[in-house]
């Protein structure tokens, strides 16, 4: 007799039910119980970084096939160029396959002067982006960007990057320094980094509250090794617990998959974590749509 993990067995019933969501496999899954329906809760899209080796154009049709809509874009490769006329026809070209932008990052504030995180808010203004994923602003450019955040109502999202981050490991660190502070000023958590620091990212999820501004999601085999980075659903990440913990919150932003490994061929693992995300929304009763 064939004996299955019970990681396993849940992966495999997290990809059955998410096949129901899959345009070709619809018919079959026809008698789906009706408390499959409505808008989801959690909204999955993409950090562009998954696909940083690859240029927009062989981006979007990945995107499409994922059946993803919402993109975090990164100023790498022709992705979304910091040059205006260059932003623009990045811009023209989302629009025109249905890709919406909802968080630009990681941008990069090495200084603590006006003229430069201008330019940033004015980057992502131009592209209709509210949230700022923010890599390394130090505590002391807290007060300039608060101001900016005012100023252009687009949120900043700080990112933890783990133990070798001597400033913002943790998603409590950020929430330390942000705090005092308007809530738009905030912090995107990193599941994969937040467990490498030590912190519980479920509890993070509790304690952040309305100042998460986005999540970039991923999947560890084990929680003190940065190599050991796998598709969502092979490691040992508390998906649903952290799906859960979001959905306590009232989180209303993304998670946004980054899948950081096999950067010459992302696409499978980037449909298997779809995938499996999907799944377990399907098992906890909701619709997915992209």
């Amino acid at each position: 007799m064939t004996t299955i993990s019970r990681r396993n067995f849940v992966r495999s019933s997290a990809l059955l039910s998410a096949a129901a969501f899959l345009p070709a496999a619809r018919p079959a899954f026809a008698s789906l119980p009706q408390a499959v329906t409505g808008e989801p809760p959690i909204r999955l899209g993409i950090a562009s970084y998954t696909f940083r080796n690859f240029t927009r154009a062989q981006m979007i049709p990945w995107l499409k096939q994922l059946n993803v809509t919402g993109l975090n874009a990164k100023d790498t490769k022709d992705h979304l160029p910091m040059a205006p006329d260059e932003e623009a026809k990045a811009l023209a070209d989302y629009a025109a396959a249905g890709i919406k932008l909802h968080a630009a990052g990681a941008i990069y504030f090495p200084k603590d002067e006006d003229d430069d995180i201008r330019a940033k808010f004015e980057y992502c203004k131009r592209a209709g982006i509210g949230v700022i994923v923010a890599g390394d602003p130090t505590p002391a450019t807290q007060p300039r960007l608060e101001k900016f955040v005012k100023e252009y109502d687009i949120k900043i999202a700080i990112h933890n990057h783990g133990p070798e981050d001597k400033v913002w490991p943790s998603p409590l660190d950020v929430l330390k320094a942000v705090k005092g502070y308007d809530t738009r000023l905030g912090l995107c958590i990193d599941v994969g980094h937040t467990v490498r620091a030590g912190t519980d990212v479920v509890q993070a999820i509790h304690a952040a509250g309305p100042r998460l501004h986005n999540m970039h999601i991923k999947d560890l085999a084990s929680f003190s090794d940065k190599e050991s980075q796998v598709a969502v659903g092979e490691g040992i990440m508390p998906v649903r617990g952290i799906f859960e913990a979001l959905i306590k919150i009232k989180y209303p932003g993304w998670v946004d998959l980054e899948y950081e490994i096999k950067g010459d061929d992302p696409l499978p693992g980037a449909t298997a974590s779809i995938a499996y995300m999907r799944g377990i929304l399907a098992g906890m009763g909701y619709a997915t749509h992209g």
